[in-house]
């Protein structure tokens, strides 16, 4: 592994320099479909490039010479096949020339920062089998490299100096005797006839306690600063875990190992010998934590790096003081040059409770410098914190989910003479949605449908449809009308047995870490209701429907008319003893109901929404002639497709066809 790289805001760009008037800047970009054809793409982008900045004369290319020219397409080769296997996404190539000094800087992005290698079966080759040297190789031909992380994107780059970088030792020592000659000889640089000569490789690892402590003076502050924006942000603990692998190598050490304990099992299971040894790291046993992530700045040895932790995972004892403590160094498993070194692990706990484990490791090291065991340290705080986050997400995720399956019936009743489709997308923030819908029969013929939306979200509203819904079910099995039932759901919302539900709600939200203030006093939740009664009949379905402060149903005739079928009224849980009213109507074969939340009609795109002038019936209007199924879709996406971000509210509609 080479020096340390710094942590690089920005390279500096060729457009800094003055230059003279008139003249162009050498600088080249292209964004390239990740794929397994990215790579000779790259090479050929860069080839190209050189030829034209050459032929041009631009400034700085005085200095380019045909060995750094090869040097950037074998680095240029190695970042974007990394890019391609472990991100997946898109690639963008960057590379200048910087005219005052004639160094060239090559930058590959990303859009996926967090994506660490996919487990399982080893990857597909992508091209041919020398790609993959990786991050040794290109350490080896850069004067300076480094990895920058962003929301949503992770840049690797590499300064290669004017003229090239004579590093055939060092390539040879990370990557073996032949790994120059192969990657020159992808890239087609090296003539077969003219191979590089062969430097004795040094058995003994070089110390980089001063390469560590110049990074650390320059960059580690900022390190630590972007480590924890970029943990923050994540909600999956195996993110975090790979997050921090990424992070660590190979700026701090050759590997990493993170990992996790079962948090369903309470603890790790210890395994024998470790009590009586003392050590915290037993050999053996049956149960244990969980290996989360490997990282390794050689690709090739992460599998059999995996394999040699596996059998020997860390322990629950050990001693109380804080901060690393020895592990057994895995030599076998990472080849005749990683046979001896130091590895240290930090135990990760937060909130005084045991996460997991982090191991770091680094050849050719009697025991690792204080200051990056200082950091590291620093950095597992950080880690553990991002865990604890991440499994508290978790955890409320799943209340969530559990709370809003409960909320919902099971399944939606099937009306003779009546097609029916559902879109239902609850936007999951603060946990269970405020929409809601039934579709139920009722007895006697008659079957009833409500999609309501509740104020708020969380807690509160689930109260507030916990109460709705089976008091629509129970009037209407009761025989109620439609404006009774909302006349009593109404009284309902409003009297002292929901405002004492509402409070314990808002009590169980505190208990869970969000405190109650001074005059957080039980109230009413408001209640958007629209709510029907369908009784089919030879020739037709009669529909009885009341909306109660909801967006208004609009009905789709057969010939391609929209109108709407009821009138506004008020919210439920607002005026008390309010009296409602119904309409009836009869749909026809070929008659569709829509009825949506307003989620669909308070849709923003920029100040503008959905159901501006009227968008929701002009868009019911272009789904003359479709069933069911096909208007709901077509609705579905009309709504989606109207903003560039994602829908920031609950989503709900239903449409309801006579046959």
């Amino acid at each position: 592994m080479g020096a340390i790289p710094a942590q690089r805001e920005s390279v500096a760009r060729a457009s800094d320099v003055p230059t003279r008037d008139g003249d162009a800047l050498p600088h080249a970009h292209a964004t390239l479909p990740g794929g397994p054809l990215a790579p000779g793409s790259a090479r050929a982008l860069l080839r190209a490039a050189f030829a034209e900045w050459a032929e041009l004369a631009l400034p700085g290319t005085e200095f380019l010479t045909d060995r750094q020219a090869d040097d950037a397409v074998v680095v240029v080769s190695e970042l974007v096949t990394n890019a391609v296997i472990h991100a997946g996404t898109d690639v963008e190539l960057d590379c200048r020339l910087e005219a005052h000094t004639g160094a060239l800087v090559v930058e590959v992005l990303d859009h996926h920062p967090s994506r660490a290698p996919r487990d399982g079966d080893p990857e597909p080759s992508y091209g041919t089998p020398e790609y993959g040297r990786g991050l040794r190789l290109v350490a080896a031909l850069a004067e300076t490299w480094g990895i920058t992380y962003r929301t949503g994107a992770k840049t690797v780059w590499a300064q290669l100096p004017a003229g090239g970088k004579e590093a055939l030792d060092g390539i040879q020592a990370y990557a073996g005797d032949r790994a120059r000659d192969r990657a020159l000889g992808v890239a087609g640089i090296l003539a077969p006839e003219s191979p590089p000569s062969r430097a004795p490789v040094s058995p003994e690892p070089v110390s980089r306690g001063g390469q560590d402590r110049d990074w650390l003076n320059r960059g580690a502050l900022s390190f630590l600063a972007e480590a924890s924006d970029l943990l923050a942000g994540q909600l999956d603990e195996n993110l975090v875990a790979a997050l921090a692998g990424q992070l660590i190598v190979p700026r701090l050490a050759d590997w990493c190992a993170v990992w996790l304990e079962d948090e369903v099992a309470g603890r790790w299971g210890s395994r024998p010998g470790e009590a009586e040894s003392g050590t915290g790291w037993g050999e053996g046993g049956v149960s244990g934590p969980r290996l989360a992530r490997v990282w390794h700045c050689s690709e090739t040895r992460i599998e059999d790096l995996r394999q040699a932790l596996e059998k020997e995972p860390p322990g629950t004892s050990g001693p109380d003081r804080p901060g690393p403590v020895p592990f057994p160094w895995p030599g076998g498993a990472l080849g005749p040059h990683g046979t001896h070194g130091s590895a240290l692990a930090y135990r990760l706990t937060a909130g005084g409770r045991p996460l997991g484990t982090l191991v770091i490791g680094r050849a050719g090291l009697v025991s690792f410098p204080d200051e990056i065991t200082g950091l590291v340290e620093d950095l597992s705080r950080r880690v553990a914190l991002a865990i604890g986050a991440a499994r508290q997400y978790a955890r409320q995720a799943t209340i969530s989910a559990v709370l809003q399956r409960g909320l919902l019936p099971g399944a939606v009743a099937e009306i003779p003479g009546v097609r029916s489709a559902l879109v239902y997308e609850p936007c999951d923030k603060g946990g269970p949605s405020g929409d809601f819908y039934d579709l139920f029969p009722a007895g006697d013929g008659r079957w009833c449908f409500a999609v309501g939306d509740v104020q708020g979200k969380g807690p509160e509203a689930a109260v507030v449809i916990g109460l709705a819904r089976p008091w629509l079910r129970l009037l209407a099995r009761e025989g109620y009308r439609v404006a009774d039932v909302l006349d009593r759901l109404n009284q309902l919302l409003l009297d002292d047995a929901t405002e004492a539900a509402d409070a314990a709600a808002r009590a169980l939200a505190s208990a869970g870490g969000r405190p109650m203030h001074p005059g957080d006093g039980p109230q009413t939740r408001f209640l958007s209701l629209l709510y029907g009664e369908l009784a089919p009949f030879d020739g037709g379905v009669r529909c009885t429907l009341a909306s109660a402060g909801h967006p208004l149903p609009l009905l789709l005739g057969s010939d391609g008319e929209v109108r709407t079928t009821a009138r506004p009224q008020t919210l439920l849980g607002v005026v008390e003893d309010e009296t409602y009213t119904s309409e009836t109507f009869e749909l026809r074969p070929g008659d569709s109901l829509l009825c949506v939340t307003d989620g669909v009609t308070e849709r923003r795109s920029g100040s503008r929404q959905f159901d501006d002038e009227d968008g929701l019936a002009d868009a019911l209007a272009g789904c003359a002639g479709l069933d069911a199924e096909l208007i709901a879709e077509r609705i579905k996406r009309l709504v989606h497709e109207f903003g560039a971000r994602p829908p920031e509210d609950d989503l709900a509609l239903l449409v309801l066809q006579a046959e």
